[in-house]
């Protein structure tokens, strides 16, 4: 709607908005006193209703046409847009396919350099010399390997006269079937008929005067090597190709020599089996320093000799003699040096000399395959020792004979920390000697010698329940068992209780005194230590009512003995009667008793109580003499100790 250089009100200005389908309107416009007389609701003439009518058909028309002419507008915009995403599409497609024929990246494509020199040889334009090094200096390889497979094709077909094929993509059957032609090899039915059917005569003709002159040269290669009973005269046979790998001085493979068996090409395969046995001889004349030796004969006795060397035999006095003779002294070296080498492989691999590689060994003076012998069991057995394996008693004496001390020290020295850590002890100064040789007798279960328990002693190994102290007393514990047997005295009986519970096994300790009639037995000081080391197995194990019985039976048979008060004493702690403990301690010191033996007692108790317990009876010793029990602070320490850590978790 146009109104400019018009003053409306504002009432005009929102009459004119109900109104904006008129195009040109202004307070002269006859038009404009219709409309004002239509909104305010007055009645138009039929008149004023037609030219009304006509002016809404008019601004309609006007409209359909704007519109016709902007949706041109935009198709034109949409075909636009699609054509440059097409452009764009096909040009990321032919980047990905030259990024995919070169084995470049597509962002290496970017680089324009070498976009222009990709398109330059994908056009099949030759590149300079300053190109090439332009894409050597930024190691673009690969287009530079395929850029010369492609000019290879292009000579390739010029060479065999197929220019006129227009596919230089080197995937084409062509470069394939150029290159057999141009080394040699024969073409199949259906190549030979892929170039008749792309109308390559001239290549083809080529390729069959090829075909003709190698069957020619098959017929003259049979009649050499005397194959000319077999009839195939195709190079397609197996045998053409025996034939001229025979004619170039090459090995046959084990196929071949098979397929020539087979065809019963006798002569011929005897002519291999000839020339393969003459050229191995010039190959071990070579190999063993024998050159200078002009007989080449297969029946020589030189062939023989140099055959043995490299089948690792030892070569006899006769056979020495024989190349002393020739002055082979080089190839006699060798062929000490292989068979001693074979010796040294024999004993690596853990396969024994026989007594003939010894009296070898000694004639030749070769003391190194000893030697090695010697340093190869030595690393065995460090190897044992490492793995923690025992060496045996023959292992040692071997070792002792040829004075190998350090591997003793050595596997000592493992065995020990290996004990040391069975037998839970922590302390790294602890001494070798002698606890080394007391470990080891307890392993074997020796009875130690008097003077090592001395030596336990001094170190308070006795005293403690470590597993060395629970060891030595299981083999006296054994000791006294066996001894009983073997003599019937009663007396071993509380002594190998006595030890078994010292090993920690109760249970043995109360097996070896039950089922004993103590009315056979005289000796009431007998009975006394039977019942009291019974009765203390029975402490052991918390049956503290059979402990009881025993101990006050021992006190009827022997009252002065201060071992059952003793005994009487810890039961009561145990109970937590404290004071009737230390009634039955004092009867105990009164009858010769040591203090130590009862706070040895003491310490026990409270080391084997539990929580509520051991507090108990903590406080109990240290309210009766702190000084005397300070010990049990330790106690006390730990509990405290114990109860935080229950408390943060």
């Amino acid at each position: 709607m146009r109104t400019e250089g018009v003053n409306l009100t504002s009432e005009e200005h929102l009459f004119l908005k109900e109104w904006e389908w008129i195009m040109d309107l202004s307070p002269s416009n006859p038009l404009y006193e219709i409309l004002k007389k239509f909104d305010s609701g007055e009645k138009l003439s039929v008149k004023e209703r037609i030219v009304l009518e006509q002016e809404q058909q008019q601004v309609k028309i006007i409209w359909e046409r704007e519109h016709q002419r902007e949706e041109r507008e935009h198709q034109r915009e949409e075909r636009e847009h699609q054509r440059k995403q097409q452009e764009q599409i096909k040009q990321e497609r032919h980047l990905s396919e030259l990024a995919r024929k070169y084995r470049v990246s597509s962002s290496d494509l970017t680089i324009n350099s070498l976009y222009d020199l990709i398109c330059q040889i994908d056009s099949g334009n030759p590149l300079s010399d300053s190109e090439m090094e332009w894409m050597k200096s930024r190691r673009f390889y690969e287009p530079i390997k395929i850029y010369r497979q492609i000019q290879h094709f292009a000579l390739l077909k010029a060479k065999y006269q197929a220019t006129e094929y227009p596919d230089c993509s080197l995937d084409s059957p062509l470069y394939q079937i150029l290159k057999q032609l141009d080394a040699g090899e024969r073409l199949s039915d259906i190549e030979a008929n892929w170039l008749f059917n792309n109308q390559l005569i001239d290549t083809l003709e080529i390729f069959w005067q090829q075909k003709a002159g190698r069957e020619a040269e098959f017929a003259q290669l049979k009649d050499k090597y005397k194959a000319s009973e077999y009839a195939e005269t195709s190079v397609s046979s197996p045998l053409y190709q025996i034939l001229n790998n025979l004619d170039a001085d090459m090995q046959l493979s084990k196929s071949g020599l098979n397929w020539l068996e087979e065809h019963q090409l006798s002569e011929t395969l005897s002519m291999v089996l000839e020339i393969e046995q003459k050229r191995h001889f010039a190959e071990l004349k070579v190999k063993y320093k024998a050159t200078t030796c002009e007989d080449s004969s297969l029946s020589s006795h030189l062939y023989k000799v140099i055959k043995k060397i490299d089948l690792d035999n030892p070569l006899g006095e006769q056979d020495i003699n024989f190349l002393k003779k020739r002055k082979l002294t080089e190839t006699i070296t060798l062929a000490l040096d292989k068979y001693a080498a074979s010796l040294k492989s024999k004993i690596q691999s853990g396969e024994p000399l026989s007594e003939a590689d010894f009296d070898w060994v000694k004639q030749n003076g070769r003391d190194d395959v000893i030697t090695f012998a010697i340093e190869n069991y030595v690393v065995d057995l460090k190897l044992k020792i490492q793995w923690g394996e025992h060496l045996s008693e023959a292992d040692f004496d071997w070792l002792k004979q040829n004075g190998r001390e350090d591997v003793i020290t050595f596997a000592q020295e493992k065995e020990f920390a290996t004990l040391k850590v069975k037998y839970r002890i922590i302390d790294h100064n602890f001494p070798f000697d002698p606890f080394y040789a007391i470990m080891v007798k307890l392993e074997k279960e020796e009875r130690l010698d008097p003077v090592l328990v001395v030596q336990l002693i001094q170190q308070k190994l006795l005293a403690s329940h470590g597993k060395i102290a629970m060891a030595y007393h299981r083999l006296e514990a054994l000791f006294y068992d066996r001894e009983y047997e073997r003599t019937g005295d009663k007396w071993n009986l509380p002594n190998a209780s006595s030890h078994w519970r010292k090993a920690g096994e109760p249970r043995s300790a109360l097996k070896v005194t039950e089922n004993l009639d103590f009315d056979q037995i005289k000796e009431n000081k007998l009975k006394s230590a039977l019942l009291t080391t019974r009765g203390g197995a029975f402490r052991d194990i918390d049956k503290l009512d059979d402990a009881e019985k025993c101990a006050l039976k021992a006190i009827e048979y022997q009252p002065q003995s201060h071992h059952p008060y003793t005994l009487m004493g810890a039961i009561c702690y145990e109970r937590g009667q404290y004071s009737q403990g230390d009634d039955w301690f004092n009867k105990a010191i009164k009858r010769g008793a040591e203090s130590e033996d009862i706070d040895s007692e003491l310490k026990r108790v409270v080391k084997n109580a539990k929580d509520e317990k051991r507090r108990e009876v903590v406080e109990y010793l240290l309210t009766k003499n702190p000084q005397r029990y300070a010990w049990a602070k330790a106690y006390r320490k730990r509990e405290g100790g114990e109860d935080v850590r229950r408390k943060n978790s």
